[in-house]
């Protein structure tokens, strides 16, 4: 059973909210009472989702976004704080996985296209979500990195370069910010069933499994459970931390 929060009038912001991790977690968000703002680069699923909550009496809206896009970043903190006044929570989940392959294989072009979703996308939002943050005197900032951001796997270099590039800017940031009521945190998920856990071969995700202790994939909500707890006061004296969310993966 997952504690329940109170997170009235306060306002949480997700990238990556159309589906998998980052829609569960704006569900999670909204049902314990915070207004959300779910930000997507699909428009269409992003819309199906808003009107989702919406129609269950949640207070929300959508934003298209690329967090490629520095003044996107921008332009998405601005709404939300025109919309709703300020911005207390902000789960930063929007990443892709890339092609798969051994380094050599890999294009520059890949590369980049890897790093500025994963990793320059956490920077654009983070940045803008801080300079708002640090007008109230106040905020949580949880960054999705990965359990590739804590160990090295074949053939996926640039994925996992990224990832552990999001656990370097969220300590930074945390130290920069630990005097000013504002905490950053990142969680590393394993292997959840998502979409984009659909696009590992079976076979590979197969033999993953087997180094995943607890023995099945993670489910959406589980890591949204963990992200709630650390944007809630129950987390108070926690900063700069790489959160694992494996089933045990990096504890063996």
């Amino acid at each position: 059973m997952n504690p329940n929060y109170d997170f009235k009038d306060q306002v949480a912001l997700v990238t990556g909210a159309s589906s998998g991790m980052g829609l569960a977690t704006a569900k999670a968000f909204a049902q314990a009472g915070a207004a959300v703002v779910l930000a997507d680069r699909n428009e269409a699923a992003l819309l199906k989702a808003n009107d989702a909550l919406s129609a269950e009496g949640h207070r929300t809206i959508a934003v298209t976004l690329d967090v490629t896009d520095e003044a996107q970043a921008a332009a998405m903190v601005e709404r939300t704080v025109a919309t709703f006044g300020r911005l207390d929570m902000a789960y930063n989940n929007a990443g892709i996985l890339g092609p798969m392959g051994d380094i050599t294989d890999e294009t520059g072009e890949g590369f980049d296209e890897v790093n500025a979703v994963n990793l320059r996308g956490v920077w654009t939002c983070m940045k803008h979500e801080l300079l708002q943050m640090r007008k109230q005197g106040s905020g949580t900032i949880v960054n999705c990195s990965s359990l590739g951001g804590l160990v090295g796997l074949p053939g996926r270099a640039a994925y996992h370069a990224s990832k552990h590039g999001v656990i370097g800017l969220t300590k930074s940031a945390a130290l920069d910010y630990a005097t000013r009521g504002i905490r950053v945190n990142a969680v590393c998920p394993g292997c959840i069933d998502t979409p984009m856990g659909d696009a590992i071969d079976p076979n590979a995700m197969k033999e993953f499994l087997k180094d995943q202790p607890i023995g099945r994939m993670g489910r959406s909500e589980e890591v949204a459970a963990a992200v709630l707890w650390l944007c809630s006061p129950g987390a108070s004296f926690i900063l700069g931390v790489a959160l694992p969310v494996d089933g045990g993966f990096v504890a063996h």
